[in-house]
């Protein structure tokens, strides 16, 4: 049988494992009922610019225009923007957890997300996500987006390490695939609970956590 490397790094996501996603679908309904936008157009006018955004290609104020103020609003620029950076929350169990399995473990932690600039390093600094996290391979920084392999391959880069000593934590199926298309093991959160067991069978239990 062969022998499997230890792990010694972690690639997370953001939005739905450390923290509540930040501008998807429940959010955008909600900015529709609070703004009384007509919600089908602003889903349309989202959905023909959000990739162009997520891969730092436009400001959010660019993307506001596009999709929010291409006419005259009620309401306030500002407004709409503090609406958006509200609606993150922290999930604290999985931020104590990866804290912790830093901590016991000596690992690397490397966040590897789909996130628009301005409201990725509002959550960064929110959140303080830089006390565990070591490297940020959000996709408006490196204009790639997952399920682009290449945000894998550069995260590798970036972290030095092999593929087989990296665990992957995503909430999304299609892109824990992917990882495992590179031979990166992978976990599909689910719940705080699944991914600690999973945790647990690729040898990393949080024993910090068991003692609570």
């Amino acid at each position: 049988m062969k022998r499997l490397n230890p792990i010694t790094t972690l690639f997370l996501d953001i939005g739905g494992v450390l923290l509540t996603d930040g501008w998807d679908h429940l959010a955008r309904k909600r900015a529709a009922t609070k703004f009384k936008l007509d919600p089908k157009e602003m889903a349309d006018r989202h959905h023909l610019t959000f990739e162009t955004y997520e891969v730092g290609k436009l400001t959010l104020d660019e993307y506001l225009d596009l999709v929010v103020f291409y006419k005259r609003r009620p309401f306030t620029r500002a407004q709409f923007r503090s609406f958006i950076f509200a609606q993150s929350k922290a999930y604290p169990e999985m931020l104590k957890l990866i804290s912790e399995l830093k901590k016991q473990y000596g690992l690397k932690i490397v966040v590897v997300s789909n996130e628009a600039r301005e409201l990725n390093e509002y959550r960064i600094r929110k959140f303080k996500l830089v006390e565990i996290v070591d490297s940020f391979i959000s996709s408006s920084f490196v204009h790639m987006r997952k399920p682009d392999l290449d945000m894998f391959r550069l995260a590798l880069d970036i972290a030095q390490a092999k593929a087989e000593q990296v665990l992957f934590i995503d909430d999304t199926a299609m892109f824990v695939q992917i990882a495992e298309s590179l031979e990166i093991r992978s976990i599909h959160h689910k719940s705080y609970r699944s991914t600690c067991a999973s945790l647990a069978s690729f040898g990393l239990q949080n024993y910090e956590g068991a003692n609570r």
